[in-house]
């Protein structure tokens, strides 16, 4: 099983369609949401250097930049 951790505002459409692939999927994850957690905003900057999200990182590896569903699905075999 993997672990996934998504980086999240509560604006962000692509944050919400994220999520529900990934419930609609069956899977699990720890969301952070960088508009309230200044600490995971800083952490999620290091990672990407950049604010834009969703950041979704796969088994602290492998790091998606925004809804990608077909490199998502691919990285975690759905």
């Amino acid at each position: 099983m993997h672990t996934v951790e998504m980086y999240t505002t509560p604006t962000c459409h692509f944050c919400h369609a994220a999520k529900e692939y990934f419930t609609g999927k069956g899977l699990s994850f720890t969301e952070y949401d960088v508009q309230s957690n200044l600490e995971k905003r800083k952490e999620m900057i290091e990672k990407t250097g950049q604010l834009g999200v969703p950041v979704i990182v796969i088994d602290k590896v492998e790091v998606v930049i925004g809804f990608d569903q077909p490199t998502l699905a691919r990285l975690l075999g759905v």
